[in-house]
C-alpha cells in the first residue's frame, strides 16, 4: 500500500465518522429541524458501510502482514475495541443517567433504552448486542449497533484465515448461527474490503484513464442514486422481508451491497492514482484525524444527547456550530486519553496476562 493511499484511507476514515456525527445532530431536538436534509439523505447509514469496507480491507491487512497467529490476530482486536469501547459504555451510561434526570424528553425510546450497567457492559464488551440471540440498544449509543456487526466480521473471517480443517467447518457454522441473518446480510460490503486488499497487494489496480474514471464515476453513480432515491427503490423491493424477519440496522442490505461495489470501485480507482502520489504534506493531519475517528464514532450521540440536556440553549446556526463544536472537542479529549494510546494499553494488558500465567507456571515448576 502506498503512502499517498494511506493517507486518503485516513481522510476517509475521518470523514466518514464526521458524516455519522452530523448525520445524527440532524435530529430535531438537536437542531430544531435545520439539519433534517442530512438525516433525509440518510448519508449516516452510507457511511457506515464506507467503514465495513475499510474494516474489511484493513482486517485483511493485517492478517496478512502480521504474525503471531490467531491468538495474536484476537488480543490485537479485542485490544483496539475493548480500551475505547469499556470507557465508552461506562461513561456514556453515566452520561446518560444524568440527562435522563435533567431533560427525561429527550431520552425516550426509541432513542434510549435504560439497561442497567452490569447488562450495558456484558452486551456491549461482548459486542453481541446485534446477534441473533439477543438485539437491544445499549443506553443512547445507537451507533454501537455496527460494533456488533463488525465483532462478527472479524471472527468469521479469523475463523476462515487462521483455522484448518474439521475446526474451522465447525466454528464458521457456529457463527453463522449465532450471528444470524442480519448481521451476514452486510458482511458481503465488508468481503468487497477484502477484495480490495488482494488488488491492491496483488497490484491489479487500474492506470491513466481507467484509475481516473473509477475514481470518479462511483462517486457521481452515488450523487445520482441519492438523486432519484435508488435506495429508497431497493428498501421498498425488501419491504416484506424486513417486516418478517425485523432485519433492523440490516434493511437497505440491496442497496448496501451496492454502495459496498461503488466503494470498491472508487477506491481501487484511486489506489491507482496514488501510486505515484504520497501527499506527505497531508500525513500529519490525516494521521491525527483518523487517530481520533474510532472515539468520535462511538462515544458521539450519548454527547449530544447530555449536552443538550446541560448547555445553556443558543438558537439559530450559532447554537448548531456551539453544539457540534463542544461534541467534537470531547470526542478528540476523549480519543487522546483511550484511542491515541493504543501502543500504551495494549503493553499494559500484555504485562498483567504474563503475571497471571506466572503464578501457574511457578506452582509447575516447583
Amino acid at each position: 500500500m502506498t503512502r499517498g493511499f494511506s493517507i486518503y484511507l485516513d481522510l476517509l476514515r475521518f470523514g466518514a465518522a464526521f458524516v455519522v456525527l452530523v448525520s445524527h445532530f440532524g435530529y430535531p431536538r438537536f437542531s430544531e429541524g435545520r439539519w433534517m436534509w442530512v438525516r433525509d439523505l440518510n448519508i449516516g447509514s452510507d457511511a457506515v458501510i464506507v467503514f465495513f469496507v475499510l474494516s474489511g480491507f484493513v482486517i485483511a491487512l493485517v492478517a496478512a502482514q502480521k504474525k503471531g497467529g490467531f491468538g495474536g490476530y484476537l488480543f490485537d482486536r479485542i485490544t483496539r475495541l475493548v480500551s475505547v469501547a469499556l470507557p465508552a459504555l461506562v461513561l456514556g451510561f453515566a452520561m446518560d443517567r444524568v440527562g435522563a434526570e435533567l431533560a427525561p424528553e429527550l431520552y425516550v425510546r426509541p432513542y434510549y433504552n435504560p439497561l442497567p450497567l452490569w447488562e450495558q457492559v456484558l452486551r456491549g464488551l461482548t459486542f453481541s448486542n446485534e446477534w441473533s440471540l439477543s438485539v437491544s440498544r445499549l443506553g443512547s449509543n445507537g451507533p454501537y449497533w455496527s460494533l456488533s456487526y463488525e465483532v462478527a466480521f472479524y471472527l468469521l473471517f479469523g475463523f476462515a484465515f487462521y483455522l484448518r480443517g474439521i475446526r474451522r467447518v465447525l466454528m464458521l457454522i457456529t457463527g453463522l448461527l449465532l450471528f444470524g441473518l442480519n448481521v451476514l446480510l452486510l458482511m458481503p460490503a465488508w468481503l468487497l474490503g477484502v477484495v480490495l486488499y488482494h488488488l491492491v497487494e496483488q497490484r491489479k489496480l487500474p492506470q491513466g484513464t481507467m484509475a481516473w474514471a473509477l475514481a470518479g464515476l462511483p462517486v457521481l453513480g452515488y450523487v445520482l442514486a441519492l438523486t432519484f432515491d435508488l435506495p429508497g427503490f431497493c428498501e421498498n423491493l425488501t419491504t416484506p422481508v424486513a417486516q418478517v424477519f425485523k432485519l433492523r440496522f440490516s434493511d437497505e442490505f440491496v442497496w448496501n451491497g451496492l454502495l459496498g461495489i461503488l466503494v470498491l470501485a472508487h477506491l481501487s480507482g484511486i489506489a491507482g492514482l496514488m501510486r505515484e502520489r504520497s501527499f506527505a504534506r497531508a500525513e500529519g493531519i490525516a494521521r491525527w484525524l483518523a487517530g481520533g475517528s474510532f472515539s468520535l464514532y462511538v462515544i458521539h450521540y450519548p454527547l449530544l444527547q447530555i449536552y443538550k440536556a446541560v448547555l445553556p440553549m443558543i438558537g439559530g446556526l450559532a447554537g448548531d456550530a456551539f453544539l457540534l463544536s463542544v461534541t467534537f472537542v470531547t470526542c478528540m479529549l476523549f480519543a487522546a486519553v483511550f484511542e491515541r494510546p493504543l501502543p500504551l494499553w495494549r503493553a499494559f494488558a500484555r504485562r498483567v496476562y504474563q503475571r497471571a500465567k506466572m503464578p501457574g507456571q511457578t506452582r509447575a515448576v516447583s
